[in-house]
């Protein structure tokens, strides 16, 4: 979604209202999806960072920890502002709404160990909300190594007319991506979570090659979707995971929630030139972000989004990021 939600975000050619309406079949079978007999074990909010996996260490975590009101790490995140970047598409590429801010209303931690990103209505009517995105922009796997980017979120608690043109996400955009708002997707994004309209579903979304078309179908790009196991997406905290497998050839993409996996993606898949472009450059950047309308939402709901039912306050929580790799 680039937000860049990228679309999902990114800051994406404007054209994604395709990608959006492409989804409207899958969220059919979404729906329709049974329901998962085996709950998720849904640990508290403010939960602590798990320990790396045997096999497995820390390459950066955020935990979120701090006082109530206050903003995350300056030293972790960037906070993005107004309707796009400096010399970059208008309303992030995606035709989001909502005017991006570092005010609390909108992105705080509560003291509890989360980080809160709050859509909120204004009384002139005008959307706000919150986008962060890491300043560390080399999030890759060594070779012959595995990265695993993982976040606890649970989305904003809402549902049905209430929901329609909520946004929450959590993305990857290629570092070249930073201060270049043209070479999208060839850069590549990794749409590790996103979520529209309050449904219970999360998507996970690669982008890459060219816009439109190209190997990776854009500006729809190649996705999948599932329910969420156990407590909806709305209810309760879930983890979300992406992984970027170096350790076989041809290399491995892989999406999961709570340990679930819904969707890969081969190396095969591509042309070199293509894969390169997606992989050869210093890494990744992890963005979080709740944006309100747009072709996703928009496309889904069949109109614009979001509406006078829409109601407005509803957070995204985040209980942690981190980012493992396989080996010492």
């Amino acid at each position: 979604m680039p937000r860049p939600r990228p679309s999902r975000h990114a800051l994406i050619a404007p054209d994604r209202k395709s990608r959006r309406r492409a989804v409207l079949a899958a969220l059919t079978a979404i729906v329709a999806l049974p329901a998962v007999v085996a709950a998720a074990a849904l640990s508290p909010a403010g939960a602590s960072v798990p320990p790396p996996p045997p096999g497995w260490s820390l390459v950066w975590s955020d935990d979120f920890e701090g006082s109530a009101g206050s903003p995350p790490s300056s030293a972790n995140w960037l906070i993005s502002t107004g309707h796009g970047y400096p010399g970059g598409p208008p309303n992030w590429g995606t035709g989001e709404i909502q005017r991006y801010t570092p005010d609390p209303a909108n992105v705080r931690l509560d003291g509890s160990g989360n980080l809160t990103i709050t859509p909120v209505k204004g009384p002139s009517g005008e959307w706000t909300s919150s986008r962060i995105e890491t300043r560390r922009t080399d999030f890759k796997p060594a070779d012959g190594r595995i990265l695993r980017i993982e976040g606890r979120v649970q989305m904003p608690n809402v549902t049905g007319a209430q929901a329609l043109g909520y946004w929450p996400a959590f993305w990857a955009l290629g570092s070249p991506y930073r201060g270049n708002y043209q070479n999208w997707p060839a850069i590549g994004e990794f749409d590790i979570m996103e979520n529209v309209n309050g449904i219970n579903s999360v998507w996970g979304v690669l982008h890459c090659g060219t816009n439109p078309g190209g190997p990776c179908n854009e500006s729809n790009g190649i996705g999948a979707s599932r329910a969420c196991p156990g407590a909806s997406c709305q209810s309760g905290m879930h983890t979300y995971r992406f992984e970027w497998d170096r350790s076989v050839s041809p290399n491995q993409l892989r999406w999961y929630v709570d340990g679930q996996q819904f969707h890969s993606i081969s190396q095969a898949r591509f042309d070199a030139t293509t894969w390169n472009n997606m992989t050869g450059h210093a890494g990744y950047f992890l963005l979080l972000n709740v944006a309100m309308g747009g072709a996703f939402p928009n496309g889904v709901a069949g109109h614009g989004t979001p509406t006078e039912a829409t109601v407005s306050g509803r957070p995204m929580v985040v209980d942690y990021v981190a980012v493992w790799q396989s080996g010492a």
